[in-house]
Parts: structure tokens; C-alpha cells; sequence
């Protein structure tokens, strides 16, 4: 009788303990952006040519975005609203912009991410033209 009752006890433990190290992480989904995060913004093309410039990103309540940009336009800038999944954002840029540049230097779309503490890294490889990334710290 004793057995059987270590059994279940074993069992049961070893079942708590499976499904507590199975457990799917969403945390970094949950995390609030909301703040300022400054930084650099670098585009690699194709062709071999690079260019880095400073960068502010601003999250603010209701999920909306405000990214700054320079006189080069690398980066251009944006805002707009923004939808965050487990490892990706989307952002949706409201803005009217000329067609005399590379439009992937707005920020709008798709971008991978990753949070570590206070750094926020996105980044995204764009229509077969360039490599665009965003590394930031939040103030």
C-alpha cells in the first residue's frame, strides 16, 4: 500500500515538474514597450554599401510608435501604430511620404525582436535590398 501511494506522489511530481519546464515563455509578448529608446539605426545592402546614423523610438499607450529620422533620411523615421507578437512587431506607419528613397528606411512593417533588460533590438531583412536594424536602449 505504501508503494503504491510513493508512486503517485512520485508521479505527480514528476508531472508538475514537466509542465512547469514546458511551459511556453509569452513573457517578452506581455512586456510593455512603452518609453523612450535611443540608439543606432544601420541598413546593410546588397551591394555591399552601409550606412549608421542615431535614433530615437518612442512607444506610447494604445500601441502607438513615433520613430525620429534624419536630413539623409537613413533612417527616414515614422509613426504610426504597432501590433507585438512573441518575436515579431508589426508596424503600420500612417504617414505620406516622397518616392525618392528607399521606403525600408521608414519604420513600417515587419521586424524581429528581441528584449534584454533595457535593450531593444529589431531587425529585418527587406525585399531583397538591405539588412535594416534598429539596436536601442531604453531611458
Amino acid at each position: 500500500m505504501k508503494n503504491g501511494i510513493y508512486k503517485v506522489i512520485v508521479i505527480a511530481i514528476a508531472v508538475l515538474a514537466f509542465n512547469a519546464c514546458n511551459k511556453s515563455d509569452d513573457t517578452t509578448a506581455n512586456e510593455n514597450l512603452q518609453g523612450t529608446y535611443s540608439g543606432m539605426f544601420t541598413v546593410e545592402y546588397l551591394n555591399g554599401d552601409s550606412f549608421s546614423r542615431p535614433v530615437t523610438v518612442i512607444f506610447n499607450e494604445n500601441n502607438k510608435y513615433q520613430s525620429s529620422g534624419n536630413a539623409d533620411r537613413i533612417p527616414a523615421g515614422g509613426s504610426g501604430t504597432y501590433e507585438k507578437g512573441t518575436t515579431k512587431i508589426n508596424f503600420s506607419d500612417i504617414n505620406i511620404w516622397t518616392a525618392d528613397f528607399d521606403w525600408n528606411l521608414i519604420l513600417n512593417e515587419e521586424y524581429d525582436y528581441s528584449i534584454n533588460g533595457n535593450q531593444l533590438v529589431l531587425s529585418a531583412n527587406k525585399n531583397n535590398i538591405g539588412f535594416y536594424k534598429y539596436e536601442l536602449v531604453k531611458e
